[in-house]
C-alpha cells in the first residue's frame, strides 16, 4: 500500500513540475515578445501596445483569473484592430489556466 501511495505522490509531483515547465515554455513562446520574460511589459512591442505590468501588485489585484483566461482565449481588440490574438486554438484550457498561475508569480 505504501508503495502505491508513494508512486501516486511521485506521479502528482511530476505532473505539477511538468505543468510549471509547460507554462514557462508557453509564456516564452506566446507571451514574452510583448509582455517580457519577467511580465513587466518593457519590450518594444509591449510599450507600443501599452501592455499591463504583471509585476505590479495593483495590476494583479485588478485582474481576475476569469478575465485573464478570457483574454488569453479570445485575445484583445480595439475596434477593428487586434492588439493581442487569442490562443484558444493553440492552448488547452489547462495550459491557459497554468499560464494564469504563472502570471500570478510575477507579482512583486
Amino acid at each position: 500500500m505504501k508503495k502505491i501511495l508513494l508512486t501516486l505522490v511521485s506521479i502528482g509531483v511530476g505532473i505539477a513540475v511538468a505543468s510549471a515547465a509547460d507554462a514557462k515554455e508557453n509564456w516564452e513562446n506566446h507571451c514574452a515578445k510583448c509582455h517580457g520574460s519577467d511580465g513587466a511589459g518593457k519590450t518594444k512591442m509591449g510599450q507600443k501596445l501599452k501592455v499591463k505590468d504583471y509585476t505590479d501588485p495593483k495590476v494583479q489585484e485588478k485582474l481576475k483569473d476569469e478575465e485573464m483566461i478570457k483574454i488569453t482565449k479570445e485575445g484583445v481588440k480595439e475596434g477593428d484592430k487586434t492588439l493581442m490574438k487569442g490562443f484558444a486554438d493553440e492552448l488547452s484550457d489547462a495550459e491557459i489556466k497554468a499560464l494564469v498561475e504563472y502570471i500570478r508569480k510575477f507579482k512583486k
